[in-house]
């Protein structure tokens, strides 16, 4: 396909395995302590919680990630991509569709790329895009715990040292070698969640080329970046999160200002991680995440096609 965007080189090796929040450096890491904090606490809330009754319209939560990537029947991948030098690991997913997909960027929490990330992933190439699910700490060889996630610990650590000058053109290049692929439409956009919603939220303001991003309880970026957005934005918040929350209205108001479209959600009695963590709260995750998807997946549909 012919893309609108130049592309980086591909180096489209597949690995033999099949299973195993920020402004400046400093903000970034501070947010990403806090974030790591958080979602701790709602990983632990729904460790004890049974896999049953689970919408196949919505993401598995962290305790039915697992068995709903065993029986997805959606082709994943996978995939070394060369980005900009750096080969960066990434899980891809295809959709069953009969027509060019537009392409979802999905940005890991504290923690990596851990099986939930990939569930995500899975879940929005039901919803009909290509979806890319990069290792952003692909070159750190991270150690993988029991279950084969990374471990925590380490992860989180890690993480906090990541520099945005460098994963922001590594997540550019990302975008773009999805929207070379063969079965892609021309557009890209992205999401993440924890630190990778901070992430999104930056990567508004650092890529040119990225169409639609959307923030999942991810801290904004500062007031005075955001003249350099350049995609429209999409908040989706836990109502328990205040960490968080403070730099909303000062984002909106600045948004406002300039004319950038943001809009935003705030789902009363959730907390942060809900997502993840959807049999907490006392059923307040699970109804922010029946809300936050289809309001994701209606955004990118707006944004991106398809």
């Amino acid at each position: 396909m012919t893309s609108r965007r130049s592309v980086p080189p591909v180096l489209p090796a597949l690995l033999a395995f099949v299973t195993a929040c920020s402004g400046s450096a400093a903000d970034g890491q501070r947010a990403g302590q806090a974030d790591g904090s958080a979602v701790a606490n709602a990983a632990d809330g729904s460790a004890a919680a049974s896999a049953v009754d689970q919408d196949p319209s919505l993401p598995a939560g962290a305790t039915a990630a697992v068995e709903r990537l065993e029986s997805s029947p959606r082709h994943g991948e996978w995939v070394m991509i060369d980005a900009g030098g750096d080969s960066i690991r990434a899980w891809v997913v295809y959709p069953e569709r009969s027509t060019p997909a537009p392409v979802v960027v999905v940005v890991h929490e504290i923690y990596g790329l851990t099986h939930w990330i990939r569930g995500v992933a899975d879940q929005l190439a039901a919803d009909g895009f290509i979806a890319i699910a990069p290792d952003l700490m692909t070159s750190h060889d991270l150690p993988t715990d029991e279950n084969g996630d990374p471990v925590r610990e380490q992860a989180t650590t890690t993480i906090r040292g990541l520099d945005p000058g460098v994963y922001h053109p590594q997540l550019v290049a990302i975008g773009a070698w999805g929207m070379a692929l063969p079965a892609a439409a021309d557009r890209y956009g992205i999401v993440g969640f924890c630190w990778g919603g901070s992430a999104s939220f930056r990567h508004a303001v650092e890529s040119g080329s990225v169409d639609a991003a959307v923030v999942y309880y991810g801290s904004s970026p500062s007031p005075d970046l955001l003249s350099r957005v350049s995609a429209p934005v999409l908040g989706l918040y836990a109502g328990d999160d205040e960490r968080v929350n403070s730099t909303v209205p000062p984002a909106d108001s600045a948004m406002k200002q300039l004319g950038k479209p943001y809009e935003y959600d705030m789902f009363e009695g959730a907390g942060h991680g809900f997502l993840r963590a959807q049999d907490g709260r006392d059923g307040a995750n699970m109804a922010a995440t029946r809300r936050a998807w289809p309001r994701t997946i209606e955004f990118f549909r707006e944004h991106l096609g398809g």
